[in-house]
């Protein structure tokens, strides 16, 4: 499989192919933004300054997918269901994601991956700048929604990651040529994804409705508390779901709900990692007013799985419903919004 499409040239599309060009793969980028569509034709991708790399590049409502193309899905949620429709059978589609889509869960992918490095794309150019470095995990999906697999099923979710719809020796050579990122086959990719969320879930709805960057979070008092509250919360209910969690960034899920419980440490960590979270925004800024986000991705799974399990999560329903009004009202993001949720 030599033929790569990677639908959305974001942060996370124009990295991965970036690092794919590298080693020398045949990529197409998908895009629904002429301007970009352009300035790709005409400029190529680059990653940070590094030369850009030559790729064809190609409107979405032009793209006709080639059932040959291995299909990596870079969107956000809310555009999952246009780009399934355009889909042959059989295609072979390995979603790159943050959030959680029942349309997307049902298309029957074999694998899909996280990022948990974080790349900012310019607006009307494929030229992104990772802002923090990070790993790219791949891994086979799993029916038992993050709830840890039988030894039958981890020994043949093994063998599905190690193949990955045929990602994985493009994708490994490039990488040792490109550097840009370390990449991890793992297994089952849903705990990864569920720690992800644990994270995002907190982090997106906070700083996309206060219009603020992710240092912010952990320097604005009234942000950091709400931001751990979150946290917390959002841990207690993958608990409860029976969830199994993965390790993303430096501790594992359970260390950071420890670490909450005692808040003079959790200041402490904060002034610790509040200078690398300076200048960087979530994926969600700016989507309030454009009139749509990934919020029922990001806190509307976690309500649902809340639900289901009979726990409470008043501060997601309170940030889920804030986002949801200010999305619908297309409203200026603003800190004032952080005292009406304390």
């Amino acid at each position: 499989m030599n033929v790569i499409h990677i639908v959305g040239a974001g942060g996370i599309g124009c990295a991965v192919g970036y690092a794919l060009r590298a080693g020398g793969a045949d990529v197409t980028f998908v895009e629904t933004n002429e301007l970009k569509v352009e300035a790709g034709r005409r400029d190529g991708v680059r990653v940070d300054d590094r030369p850009a790399l030559p790729a064809a590049f190609v409107l979405f409502e032009n793209w006709t997918p080639d059932p040959a193309a291995l299909v990596l899905l870079c969107t956000k949620c809310y555009d999952n269901s246009a780009v399934l429709a355009k889909l042959p059978p059989g295609t072979h589609l390995l979603p790159i994601q943050n959030g959680f889509d029942p349309e997307l869960d049902a298309f029957g992918h074999e694998a899909e991956g996280i990022a948990t490095f974080v790349s900012e794309c310019a607006k009307d150019r494929p030229h992104t700048r990772i802002t923090r470095r990070g790993e790219l995990h791949v891994g086979s999906t799993s029916a038992s929604g993050g709830r840890k697999p039988p030894e039958s099923s981890f020994r043949e979710s093994r063998c599905i990651a190690s193949a990955a719809g045929g990602l994985r020796p493009p994708l490994a050579g490039a990488l040792r040529v490109a550097k840009l990122f370390r990449l991890r086959w793992v297994p089952h990719l849903a705990p990864i994804k569920y720690a992800k969320l644990m994270y995002n879930a907190a982090i997106s709805p906070l700083a996309a409705a206060a219009g603020i960057d992710n240092g912010a979070l952990l320097s604005v008092p009234e942000a950091r508390r709400l931001f751990f509250a979150l946290l917390q919360e959002n841990y207690a209910i993958l608990r409860a779901s029976g969830i199994e969690l993965g390790k993303v960034g430096p501790f594992h899920p359970r260390t950071v709900a420890w670490i909450l419980r005692r808040k003079w440490l959790a200041g402490l960590m904060a002034k610790f990692f509040e200078p690398s979270l300076r200048g960087t925004y979530c994926s969600m800024a700016g989507e309030i007013q454009k009139g749509r986000t990934e919020i029922d991705n990001y806190n509307g799974h976690l309500i649902r799985l809340a639900d289901a399990a009979c726990v409470p999560c008043p501060l997601n329903r309170a940030v889920y419903d804030l986002v949801v009004k200010m999305t619908a009202a297309r409203e200026q993001p603003r800190r004032a919004v952080l005292r009406e949720l304390t």
